[in-house]
């Protein structure tokens, strides 16, 4: 279990020739070398590894992983980001750098510590721009145009490490973190063997520490080691890497083991998604995003379902600090944010939680989480008998114009055709009637309640009934930037309509835009707002739209594949916080299908996991006519 909360690191600043050197107070060492610790990174982490060589030699679509245990400042990975700009092949290759750390320093401190390093400001200010909330849990920082991206995950190496799933090898390490006389529980076997399960044959590593405990730790699982010069005074460093079992190490190569092994086969994919809901149009864009071609395709029009009001709200339920780094609906809002910033169809936003039960439980919430994420209070604009907690951090999305640009991309290409078969071989094939459509090295299917056709034993997803409601209210328009969330929803749609929602009938599969509808969402509005209610006007003159939500029996997603083997996967279930969860759940089904580090730990992909409820779930084989 991971401690409650995320303790920033504590700091002690040593001005040595013009440079600020950050100095940890819980560890009572530097966070970098006072000779020049740019240079020892490059010597013991970059060159140690030999990732010059490495990363200039990836094929096209090639992925390679980086581990690190302690992220710091970021400068190792500053310097590989660099190194990567510099040796990287012009192809489609990615490279992902993983990283722990128990002590974030806090964005001020940061911003001051990399100050140091002029020559990586580029690279700097770009972390820096998404860098997390001080919150546990794994942290996804995405730089598409850099073919770059960074899993950072918060919390003590003991607890972070088995929580990850291996759905790839890391190629590297850079075994980093304070010396083991200042940090001995970095070092000790639990993280070690963690780190050996996530590693494989060509894995290599690199560190400035050459200590017995981390000599022996790599050496009984195996690893080769080696002592060649360290940096500066420093007499020696540590390499090693992992040999394969009939792979003899000759004399020559004692002191410098070679790094490379051969490479599995790996080229752009042709993926198919049936379904161009906000669950199909996330996936779209993650694997056209990854330089992978992406067909897309709906019976009628893109957002024709659930996801096509004309405004999605980014408004989690916060839970108890303890739970945050399993907890989905915590872990897809941090990402989301992240995610919807790089489209013009997001707004940031404040949300009000209004507290109607439990009041006392959601106002303890602002005490637990960290400063700048929640206050006690409610925006003074509306006035209400009930108490408040603000979400500073939230967002809204205009879905059509998100989807114009996802749809804008030049890997993915949209075609209105009703797909009736999937032919299941190790490149399923789709047809719309009797045609066919091609065949396509995956397929998803993210039709919502219509998932079940193309298989067999789909789980139940139940109807849930929707309707929203939007209205001219130009004497009291309310912020642009504030919503208010009560049970039902309201916020300025534009700066001259106030939208309302929404509606909530389980079981219900009508979609005709109801009068009594509009009128439950105005008496939703008035139980907590009465005297800004009694401004609005009739809703005889209000519009609307109803949609239904496809949910699952324990209201988690369903994401991957009923049956192993096959190349047909599922992504359905969202219920009403589709965008709040459907990039995030991309990013998993991408790792599991591209076999890259996944960003939620084990314990979140085995509650998403489509198999969870039936072992034996069987993909249907439709009919064919030759």
């Amino acid at each position: 279990m991971l401690s409650n909360r995320i303790q920033t690191a504590d700091l002690d600043w040593q001005h040595i020739e013009g440079i600020d050197v950050p100095v940890s107070k819980q560890f009572g060492d530097v966070y970098f070398s006072k000779d020049n610790g740019l240079l020892e990174t490059r010597h013991v982490f970059l060159n140690g590894n030999d990732l010059s060589e490495r990363l200039a030699d990836l094929q096209d679509y090639e992925y390679f992983c980086v581990g690190e245990t302690g992220f710091g400042t970021g400068l190792n990975i500053l310097a590989l980001w660099q190194l990567w700009q510099q040796v990287r092949p012009n192809n489609h290759s990615l490279l992902h750098a993983i990283s722990v750390e128990k002590f974030p320093l806090s964005k001020a401190d940061l911003i001051r510590a990399l100050n140091a390093w002029p020559e990586l400001k580029p690279q700097a200010d770009q972390l820096i721009a998404q860098y997390p909330l001080p919150l546990a849990g794994c942290h996804r920082l995405s730089f598409p145009e850099q073919r770059f991206s960074i899993d950072l995950w918060l919390g003590d190496a003991h607890d972070v490490f088995p929580m990850m799933a291996k759905t790839t090898q890391v190629n590297a390490w850079f075994l980093d973190g304070f010396a083991p006389s200042c940090n001995p529980d970095m070092w000790e076997e639990q993280v070690l063997n963690h780190i050996i399960r996530l590693s494989d044959v060509g894995t290599t590593f690199a560190s400035f520490s050459v200590a017995g405990v981390l000599k022996r730790g790599l050496r009984q699982h195996g690893i080769h080691i080696s002592r060649p010069r360290g940096f500066g005074h420093k007499r020696e460093m540590l390499k090693g890497i992992w040999l394969a079992p009939e792979e003899p190490l000759s004399p020559e190569r004692e002191t410098e083991p070679a790094t490379s092994v051969p490479s599995t086969s790996v080229q752009q994919r042709h993926i198919a998604i049936i379904g161009a809901g906000i669950a199909g149009l996330s996936l779209a864009w993650a694997f056209a995003q990854r330089g992978h071609q992406v067909s897309l395709y709906d019976q009628s029009a893109p957002l024709a379902g659930g996801s096509g009001n004309p405004l999605a709200l980014l408004n989690p339920k916060l839970c108890a600090i303890e739970q945050s780094h399993t907890h989905l609906m915590t872990l897809a809002w941090q990402h989301a944010l992240n995610h919807y910033a790089k489209f013009q169809a997001f707004r940031p936003i404040q949300v009000n939680q209004l507290g109607l039960k439990n009041p006392e439980q959601l106002l303890a919430l602002a005490d637990e989480y960290p400063p700048g994420i929640l206050e006690k209070d409610l925006d003074a604009q509306l006035r209400s008998e009930f108490p408040a907690l603000r979400l500073l951090q939230a967002g809204a999305v205009s879905p059509h114009q998100l989807c114009a640009e996802i749809l804008a991309h030049e890997r993915i290409q949209y075609q209105q055709a009703k797909i009736t078969q999937i032919h299941p071989t190790d490149r399923p094939e789709l047809f719309s009637d009797n045609q066919s459509l091609g065949q396509f090295d995956h397929v998803f299917v993210c039709t919502a309640r219509e998932s079940g056709q193309f298989f067999e034993h789909y789980p139940l997803l139940k109807p849930i009934r929707g309707q929203v409601s939007w209205l001219k209210n130009t004497q009291q328009p309310l912020r642009l930037d504030s919503a208010y969330s009560y049970g039902g929803y309201c916020m300025q749609l534009d700066a001259e309509q106030l939208i309302l929602g929404a509606s909530f009938y389980p079981g219900r599969d009508d979609a005709e835009v109801l009068r009594e509808d509009h009128e439950h969402n105005l008496a939703l509005i008035r139980s907590v707002f009465p005297d800004y209610a009694d401004t609005l006007p009739d809703p005889h003159s209000w519009q609307g739209r109803a949609s239904i939500r496809a949910q699952s029996q324990d209201y988690f997603p369903l994401l991957g594949a009923l049956e192993t083997g096959q190349q047909v996967y599922s992504l359905t279930g969202l219920g009403s916080k589709g965008f709040l969860f459907a990039p995030l759940c991309s990013e998993i089904l991408a790792a599991q299908i591209l076999n890259e580090a996944c960003p939620v730990p084990m314990q979140v992909l085995e509650k998403l996991n489509i198999r969870r409820f039936q072992k034996k779930a069987k993909a249907k084989k439709p009919y064919f006519k030759a």
